[in-house]
């Protein structure tokens, strides 16, 4: 394999306990660069356990992180984000006294986006990008819900991301927003960002994926093609209840 066919992503056996409860349970997936992953399961299959390994939150009692071919699995999430790791939260958590863009500059200086003029300018393109530039200049307690998931990924789009985490950022939507924040993320990955997308709603995971992965337990219980994973016995069994 050459380093241009090498994953971006190479998670490794990995297992994460607290105390005697197992929430991962020897994970391995690989993720190639630009692509559309789907993470899917019901409530308490680990999903949200495993994304914190793979950002830094958490550390795994065993296993590996590989990113771009460097072994972060020790590195704090400051440090994963200067390589290219972002994340985005199903809670937005904006700086509630501070305006739209100046949320936005925050990011841009920490990834080390010039500065004055230069990180304005690109934050307000990043902010055209999302369809929010009339609101740059808006405090961000006034945004609507649609408007802060689109600030959310504005947000994580600041640290110029290799790796998007996207963390529900469809949930509690209108089908037309859904339909908004979906277009969105299909849009980034066409520019080569991957993309690993954590959401309950099927619709939007079916659309989006090029490969989904369901979790169950701690366990992957499937892994392949959005159409192929919906149609396992198990999925149905474990995340539709049928």
């Amino acid at each position: 394999m050459t380093t241009a066919d090498a994953p971006l992503l190479q998670v490794g056996a990995i297992t994460k306990t607290f105390g005697g409860f197992t929430a991962l349970d020897n994970i391995t997936v690989d993720i190639r660069k630009g692509e559309r992953f789907g993470l899917i399961g019901p409530n308490g299959s680990g999903k949200t356990t495993l994304i914190n390994c793979i950002s830094g939150a958490l550390r795994p009692n065993a296993g590996s992180v590989v990113f771009g071919g460097e072994d972060v699995t020790q590195l704090p999430p400051h440090l994963r984000a200067r390589r290219g790791i972002a994340r985005s939260f199903q809670i937005p958590r904006p700086f509630r006294s501070m305006t739209v863009l100046e949320n936005l500059m925050v990011g841009l200086d920490f990834a080390g986006v010039g500065s004055g003029q230069v990180e304005e300018e690109a934050a307000m393109s990043i902010l055209t990008r999302m369809g929010l530039a009339a609101k740059a200049d808006a405090p961000s307690d006034t945004l609507s819900q649609v408007e802060l998931r689109k600030m959310e990924l504005a947000r994580a789009m600041a640290v110029r991301p290799k790796l998007l985490i996207s963390d529900e950022a469809m949930a509690g939507l209108s089908s037309s927003e859904v339909d908004e924040v979906l277009d969105l993320l299909i849009s980034l990955g066409e520019e080569d960002i991957t993309i690993i997308m954590i959401e309950h709603i099927m619709q939007a995971v079916m659309r989006f994926s090029e490969r989904v992965m369901c979790l169950d337990a701690g366990k992957i219980i499937a892994l392949g093609v959005p159409d192929e994973v919906m149609a396992n016995k198990r999925v149905q069994e474990a995340y539709l209840g049928t």
